[in-house]
């Protein structure tokens, strides 16, 4: 079974981490009133998701901000890295209206697991991701499967066992997450 990158989990730990990620790298920086109002995201939201990028070294206050025209936030080395992997998942999010259920704490780490080793059972993409609940992934795949990004099968055997494998409009979205899981 294919485990998790570390950097896949912290990068979903907060909701408004990928499109600050793409935003940043779209605009060569921004202010953060610009940030939250171009996301339609809470301040106390995008200062969290922002001070936790800061945090994994992946967004930094730009260290010549004090003319007007200059933005507050910039991307580091590391985030210039994932930048265009970011920016690639932000649009295909966008296009195939996923954002209400992609940018849920699971959602695209049980993607790239469910991508990376189909058919995959529950307990396998569960284990994969390490400290997630059984509750929080049951409802994180009914989710996706509403959505039509994962497709639930289940095979004859006994006990039945459900498996999972990614559905139409998942496919568009592991290639940005495959690059960001190997960044």
């Amino acid at each position: 079974m294919t485990q998790i990158s570390e950097t896949l989990l912290h990068l979903f730990a907060r909701r408004w981490s990928i499109p600050i990620l793409a935003e940043l790298k779209r605009s060569d920086g921004s202010k953060f009133v610009t940030l939250s109002r171009r996301l339609g995201a809470s301040p106390v939201a995008v200062r969290q998701s922002l001070d936790h990028l800061i945090a994994l070294g992946l967004a930094q206050p730009n260290p010549g901000y004090g003319h007007p025209l200059r933005p507050e936030y910039i991307l580091t080395t590391s985030g210039e890295s994932l930048g265009p992997s970011s920016v690639s998942l932000d649009n295909a999010i966008t296009r195939f209206e996923l954002r209400e259920s992609a940018l849920l704490r699971w959602s695209m780490p049980a993607l790239f697991i469910i991508g990376r080793s189909a058919p995959a059972r529950f307990s396998d993409i569960g284990a994969a991701l390490g400290p997630v609940t059984d509750r929080a992934l049951a409802q994180t795949l009914k989710k996706l499967q509403a959505d039509s990004v994962v497709k639930r099968r289940i095979e004859d055997t006994f006990p039945p066992s459900p498996r999972y494998t990614v559905d139409r409009r998942g496919r568009p979205l592991l290639e940005p997450l495959i690059e960001l899981a190997s960044a």
